[in-house]
């Protein structure tokens, strides 16, 4: 399978709590539900198009926790997000968690990195991590994440937990397409490069 990164991220990079004031407010976080003013037909329409090539999921304990406390509840079946959230084969990386009630979970304690290889090595399309941005930060340290996908909202929020976190490990990218919808959110889909490359920029040598 192809291992995915979907994130909501501000123009500043934050991560966390995109959806709700309540959503996450671990390390004293008060400026949750950044994302939803931005929120509109186009929006949903791309996101639930990713959702559409997925066949696992992958979380981290804090973004699992929240979805498995809020996505059960949500169980209309006409719902393409709901439905698969819910129904799809989901792994939960937990060094702490010994068990977990919304099925079908699996637990990856351990060499977590060394685990998710092992998945990605199953049939199936795209394992995706939705949310989860410090495993999402590791396993790209750990050059296993082949695609990001990024919905960039319009706003600077200041403080909060960072997909990228100040020195973190350097990543290379290829853009593959970009999008804006009408709110002003930039979709941004990107391909793992491996390491970047750094050089000099010289006056003269680019026409």
């Amino acid at each position: 399978m192809k291992l995915v990164l979907q994130e909501f991220l501000s123009l500043d990079g934050v991560a966390q709590g995109p959806g709700s004031p309540e959503e996450d407010t671990s390390d004293g976080f008060a400026r949750g539900g950044w994302l939803v003013s931005h929120l509109d037909d186009e929006f949903m329409r791309i996101v639930t198009g990713w959702l559409g090539e997925v066949d696992a999921f992958l979380y981290g304990r804090r973004t699992y926790d929240n979805f498995a406390r809020d996505w059960p509840r949500m169980n209309d079946p006409d719902d393409p997000i709901a439905t698969k959230l819910n129904g799809l084969p989901k792994y939960v990386a937990s060094h702490s968690l010994t068990r977990a009630d919304w099925e079908p979970t699996t637990i990856l304690s351990g060499d977590v990195p060394a685990q998710v290889a092992e998945l990605k090595q199953q049939p199936g399309r795209e394992l995706q991590i939705h949310g989860s941005a410090r495993l999402g930060a590791s396993l790209l340290a750990a050059g296993l994440i082949d695609e990001l996908r990024l919905m960039v909202a319009p706003v600077v929020v200041g403080s909060g937990r960072r997909l990228f976190p100040e020195n973190g490990a350097p990543a290379g990218l290829r853009l593959l397409s970009s999008e804006t919808t009408p709110s002003g959110v930039a979709a941004q889909v990107y391909e793992s490069t491996g390491a970047p490359t750094f050089g000099a920029y010289e006056a003269g040598a680019h026409h």
